[in-house]
């Protein structure tokens, strides 16, 4: 079983970006309300993402983020800045204590290259480049939807939407598709084998190994047994929220024939040590049996990093990374 560290991305700013982009954002409201950052912002932001890959690469993990630092609504950023959506009031999302805008979407989700563009520059910085997605269940449920009229025509477009994005990404290692609605708000009976078709269409969309990132608890069964459906080479299941039931979906139904394992608290101020993420990696693979073999195990954090304190962030990716370096059974 090789181990692969890396992130599901969705990075902190870097304590000084926060205070320059807070000026510039507050000086160009107007712009930025019509989707254009201007110069000054796009040049902070590639600073950011030029310091955030550094990080990663000085750290020395094995699949390194562009680091979502323009993604200040999360998972919705794809939308939010979709020139046919509208971004509403503030919202909370997944129950924390967090707020974002509502993406309302009025018009058909065309073409809009956001990812691709920042991935092209990360491309530039790294040759380990991973992508991060949000997967099309959790942005249809994270979306209004005032154009398709109904759920199942809503959701093959976040689909279809997604999966054009995708194809236009540059070469990259791996491709994760963040995915934690499926937990939070399973989808009921009918509405989950489609949310596994979405999946895969995203998936086969991409040049590279794809990854089902799960997280805050276990999928129910039903939901799992679809997922494993879909055209995905791994599927991610959050070990520190939930460890007991995703081992348990993992034993009795079986997986795919790589894993990734949410392994490092994303919102805990804790820094796990490299024998702790060691020790929890061998107890999965010691816990399953025998006869299920992997490829590789991507060993991660369970969540997005962006609500730690820079230092605690920067100290998870170094454990990460040392937990992984020079193991592979």
């Amino acid at each position: 079983m090789n181990r692969i560290s890396t992130t599901p991305g969705l990075y902190p700013l870097p304590d000084d970006a926060k205070e320059t982009l807070s000026d510039l954002k507050g000086h160009q409201k107007h712009d930025l309300v019509s989707g254009d950052e201007g110069p000054e912002i796009e040049a902070a932001y590639d600073d950011v993402r030029e310091e955030l890959v550094g990080l990663q690469r000085d750290a020395g993990l094995d699949r390194v983020v562009e680091g979502q630092g323009r993604w200040d609504d999360m998972l919705a950023h794809p939308l939010t800045v979709h020139e046919n959506v509208e971004t509403g009031g503030i919202v909370r999302y997944y129950d924390n204590n967090n707020f974002y805008r509502d993406p309302i979407v009025e018009g058909e989700l065309t073409f809009s290259g956001d990812l691709a563009a920042d991935l092209e520059a990360a491309s530039e910085l790294t040759n380990d480049l991973q992508a991060v997605v949000p997967g099309p269940y959790s942005l249809s449920e994270l979306a209004t939807d005032e154009h398709y009229g109904d759920d199942e025509q809503f959701l093959a477009a976040v689909a279809e939407f997604l999966a054009g994005e995708v194809e236009a990404f540059p070469d990259v290692e791996t491709v994760f598709v963040l995915e934690p609605s499926l937990v939070t708000d399973p989808p009921a009976e009918g509405e989950d084998e489609r949310a596994s078709d979405a999946i895969d269409t995203v998936a086969q969309a991409a040049d590279a190994d794809v990854v089902a990132h799960t997280y805050w608890g276990a999928l129910e069964e039903k939901v799992h047994a679809h997922l494993l459906d879909a055209g995905v080479d791994a599927i991610g299941y959050d070990f520190v929220t939930n460890h007991e039931d995703n081992l348990y979906n993992v034993t009795e139904y079986g997986t795919k024939d790589s894993v990734a394992l949410g392994v490092v608290d994303g919102q805990n101020t804790l820094v796990e040590s490299p024998e702790t993420i060691r020790e929890r990696v061998d107890w999965f693979r010691e816990s399953v049996p025998e006869a299920i073999e992997f490829d590789d195990a991507y060993v991660t954090a369970n969540t997005g990093l962006f609500y730690l304190p820079v230092n605690r962030f920067e100290q998870k990716l170094q454990a990460l990374a040392d937990a992984t370096r020079e193991v592979t059974a």
